[in-house]
């Protein structure tokens, strides 16, 4: 029973595997089937895109054909159109020519006719004119010369003439303009009236720390003055040290690290070198920011640091008790709005006011006017040849005259004039002035002197009779000694010798 069972499986094994094997052999006729049936689908399609690219592109050709023989066609007729007009232009231009041609023969026949007729007229003048000649006595050049000469005293005449009547004008209507301008520019700079002077004396808390800043053998005071490089000096003066140096920036750096010390109490050589050195630092620092700032509020941007740090130098000078810095920014606002009322550049006319004392920075190290002085260190330093020269001509040592010249002097004069502003008394300024034309007048041979631009010029008027120009150098260079012998004065003084000799006679 069981090997029935066991047959009658292997049996029906056998007969699935052989079902299995025909329906697989099935499915993979009709999978063989399907695919040719899709790739002769494909071919048909790939036969029929053929036969349709085919017969679109044999299409196009065609067009481009009729195309490009139209196109040739058309070329063709624009050729023959073109040569058809070259023909013509050719035909006119040579009708022209052959009537130029015609005309400049006419013009050749013309010309020999008037040269001619010229040759006529110049014989028949000619015999006028020595006829004319012969009944006048004069020759044709004289009577052209006399002629000229009349007609050029009539029109110099009248020239001068307009030009007086133009003077009068002109010298009625700038005395108005300059009036309007002067007046508006000195309104709207409203500054404080402010009289400063350089601190030159240091209070003490007693007449003891005078013993303790002389020191053992007075090292303390020679160590202060070699580290400052100024002069003490401690008098009699109840509670007080006089600090002497002509350099404005020793002086402060001597008169804050003397006042340091003396807060500070430990006084000796080094502490007092140390408290020096840091006091230099902090005063160049101050000075740099003070440049800074200046040209900040002056409006004047890209000036180069060595010219910044003389400006901010400036505020540790004064002249006659106004702070040179601020009275450098009061120049740089008038004279850029005077610039900007009569039209010339305002910002160089800033520029030019705010540098123009930068020489008194260092004239104590150079000597000169502080004006040429200071057109030579903006010229290192800022190449606007307009600004070096208004700073050379502020005070009139170059005498080119420029207009910026003009506009940085009268804003200048405009500063130091206002009441207030410097603190020379009108006693003071008088005696000065007075003591340059007497030491001038009192040489043997000067008829007159004066004393003009602030005490910064004296003009001698000699006898020239007594004088001769040898002397009159002489006399200008025995003056300008006697002057600095005898007088204080800031800056420098011209001296101008004048000798005219007036020759008059009289026709009776």
């Amino acid at each position: 029973m069981e090997q029935h069972i066991a047959i009658i499986i292997a049996l029906a094994l056998v007969l699935g595997m052989l079902i299995g094997y025909f329906i697989k052999q099935l499915v993979a006729n009709r999978e063989i089937q399907r695919t040719r049936n899709e790739a002769q689908k494909l071919l048909d399609e790939a036969q029929n895109k053929h036969n349709d690219l085919l017969q679109a592109a044999r299409e196009e050709a065609v067009k481009l054909s009729n195309a490009a023989e139209a196109e040739s066609k058309e070329r063709r007729l624009e050729i023959q159109r073109i040569e058809k007009r070259v023909n013509q232009k050719e035909e006119a231009l040579e009708r022209k020519v052959d009537a130029v041609e015609r005309r400049e023969r006419d013009l050749e026949n013309q010309k020999k006719e008037v040269e001619k007729a010229g040759a006529e007229l110049e014989t028949i003048r000619q015999k006028q004119l020595a006829k004319l000649e012969s009944i006048s006595g004069t020759s044709s050049q004289e009577a052209r010369e006399l002629l000229l000469h009349e007609l050029k005293q009539e029109v110099e005449e009248e020239a001068a003439q307009q030009v007086r009547v133009w003077e009068a004008r002109v010298r009625e209507e700038a005395g108005d303009r300059v009036q309007n301008i002067l007046a508006s520019t000195i309104q709207r700079c409203a500054t404080d009236v402010v009289s400063e002077t350089t601190i030159s004396a240091v209070p003490l808390p007693s007449d003891e720390m005078k013993g303790r800043l002389i020191g053992r053998e007075g090292r303390n005071i020679r160590a202060l003055e070699q580290a400052t490089g100024v002069d003490l000096i401690i008098d009699d003066t109840p509670e007080t040290v006089t600090i002497s140096s002509f350099d404005p920036i020793r002086r402060e750096v001597a008169r804050l690290a003397l006042s340091k010390l003396i807060l500070d109490g430990r006084i000796h050589p080094a502490r007092i070198k140390e408290i020096v050195d840091k006091t230099a630092t902090e005063v160049e620092a101050t000075v740099r920011s003070e440049g800074e700032r200046a040209a900040y509020e002056a409006g004047v941007a890209g000036l180069h640091p060595e010219l910044l740090k003389l400006l901010g130098q400036l505020k540790f000078r004064s002249s006659y008790g106004q702070n040179v810095l601020i009275h450098s920014l009061e120049v740089s606002h008038l004279a850029g709005m005077l610039a900007s009322e009569i039209g010339v550049n305002a910002g160089a006319a800033r520029k030019a006011g705010l540098l123009h004392d930068i020489g008194k920075a260092v004239d104590h190290q150079t000597e000169g006017p502080h004006a040429l002085i200071g057109a030579d260190l903006v010229k290192q330093w800022d190449k606007n040849q307009e600004v070096v020269q208004a700073v050379a001509e502020h005070h009139g040592e170059d005498t080119t005259g420029s207009v910026m010249g003009f506009v940085v002097g009268a804003a200048d004069a405009i500063s130091g004039s206002r009441p207030g502003a410097r603190r020379e008394s009108l006693e003071q300024y008088l005696k000065r002035v007075r003591d340059l034309e007497d030491i001038a007048t009192g040489f043997p041979g000067v008829d007159k002197s004066f004393a003009i631009q602030a005490g910064r010029e004296v003009r001698v008027m000699v006898k020239p009779e007594k004088v001769d120009d040898l002397t009159a150098m002489r006399l200008a260079r025995d003056i300008s000694r006697k002057i600095e012998e005898s007088l204080t004065y800031p800056g420098q003084i011209k001296v101008v010798v004048i000798r005219e000799t007036t020759a008059v006679e009289y026709a009776k």
